[in-house]
């Protein structure tokens, strides 16, 4: 029995499923692991997984130089040791998101689960937010295969309730039969809870900014590259065309069997010596002895110019910035003005980006808050969330020079110059600053 129908029958009920979106996503995700529909061994078509690429430099975008702060009690100090655990995972997070549209941000009691949409199913929205949902977790032990399904809802008198049921099976193949939870890796867990003073669901939402025009009423994003799916396909065949003639652009030499001796050597040669690779043998018929050379002349030029406007295409419909992807082509040195200007489209695009970051780490950040109140993990508390990312646009030495400029002005400080861009501490840079000040000259010269 599939997931939907198992779900509907431990929970009576309705998935909000749509076969065309999970075909589209199974697509896009076999695209991303490598394994696109077009591969052909025999016409030689093979992958560069461009979409991987694609996915991974938006999420390093995205993500550069990403802080979270939570300050406010004591309650923000545990909910910040929590992130802190799990910052060196957000990159990673925001790459899955790319590559399927939605992904899960969910606590688990000992770390966070990303849930991918082959996990979950939708069962409740309110608008495009998801509310609701029943999500797939699994486990291996004593030979033994377990599956968890644990469904998330507000009930009717607006408290929020999670639910879990298990399975047991002998493969991995199918979910199996029903078991006790107390009899699963999940122990630990209750079968169902009820909570009070719950305003929103106990997990984050990380789904992709472009509207959906697949399903238009579906909460689940398209994924990244979606609208390039034909340009990617056009760049591996091209890539595949373009590395087949570097293959067989070995040089080639056809000789005349009558030219070679039995031993394979030429014949009258002055000594023994071995014919190169490059030469083969071919059967004369002829009057006369038959020689040929064969020297494939390589395209490179034009067919880099067809990859180029391939690269180039995908990455303006994945939101970059035209040219963002192209070989050979941005050399030398620009400016940070000169990168902003250019790359206009790719800091909108990544600002949409880390929009959603923040707000599928907001949800995540309330369920972890919502744990600690139901576990008793941290003081009660309010706290603040505070984000900040990097300038994809920074240019260190421009930055240098503006803050040397403010030094000059008697804008800021000698020493504060110093620790940001030297790495001294204040104290040394007050030190260097103090024994450089110029001394005051006695009117009278000095004292006897």
């Amino acid at each position: 029995m599939q997931l939907s129908g198992i779900v509907r029958e431990q929970f009576d009920v309705r998935v909000a499923a749509s076969p065309l979106m999970d075909a589209c996503i199974d697509r896009c995700a076999k695209i991303y692991q490598g394994m696109p529909s077009w591969l052909d061994d025999d016409q030689g078509i093979r992958t560069v997984n461009m979409a991987k690429s694609v996915c991974s430099e938006a999420a390093r975008l995205a993500t550069l130089a990403a802080h979270v702060t939570i300050d406010g009690s004591a309650r923000a100090e545990w909910l910040q040791q929590q992130i802190d655990r799990l910052s060196f995972l957000l990159r990673h997070w925001m790459e899955y998101g790319c590559a399927y549209g939605t992904v899960i941000l969910k606590p688990n009691g000992e770390g966070v689960d990303l849930v991918t949409p082959e996990r979950f199913l939708v069962t409740a929205t309110d608008g495009d937010d998801i509310t609701g949902g029943v999500f797939e977790d699994r486990a291996y032990a004593g030979q033994k295969f377990y599956t968890r399904l644990e469904y998330h809802r507000f009930q009717a008198d607006g408290r929020y309730a999670v639910s879990n049921r298990c399975f047991v099976s002998g493969s991995p193949n199918n979910v199996g039969n029903p078991v006790n939870i107390k009899a699963t890796p999940w122990a630990a867990l209750a079968e169902d809870v009820v909570a009070d003073g719950v305003e929103r669901p106990l997990f984050g939402v990380l789904r992709m900014p472009g509207a959906n025009n697949i399903t238009i009423d579906s909460p689940l994003g398209l994924p990244f590259f979606f609208d390039a799916l034909e340009e990617l396909r056009d760049l591996d065949v091209a890539y595949s065309r373009f590395t087949d003639e570097i293959f067989d652009s070995r040089r080639l030499s056809l000789l005349d069997d009558r030219l070679i001796d039995q031993a394979g050597a030429p014949v009258n040669a002055p000594r023994r010596v071995r014919l190169p690779r490059f030469v083969k043998k071919v059967f004369g018929s002829g009057a006369t002895e038959y020689y040929q050379d064969i020297d494939p002349a390589l395209n490179t030029e034009a067919r880099l110019k067809g990859v180029n406007a391939l690269l180039s295409q995908i990455g303006f419909k994945c939101g970059f910035s035209n040219g963002y992807f192209v070989f050979n082509e941005k050399t030398g040195m620009v400016t940070a003005t000169q990168v902003e200007a250019d790359d206009r489209r790719t800091i909108q695009m990544v600002k949409d980006l880390r929009d959603k970051l923040e707000a599928a780490l907001d949800g995540l950040i309330y369920a972890l808050d919502k744990f600690a109140d139901g576990y008793a993990l941290a003081p009660a508390g309010s706290y603040k969330v505070t984000y900040d990312f990097g300038d994809i646009t920074y240019n260190l030495e421009e930055d240098r020079a503006r803050w040397w400029g403010y030094v000059l002005q008697n804008k800021v400080p000698f020493w504060y110059y110093m620790t940001r861009y030297e790495g001294m501490s204040e104290a040394e840079a007050k030190e260097l600053e103090t024994a450089a000040a110029p001394k005051d000259a006695l009117l009278f010269g000095p004292e006897e």
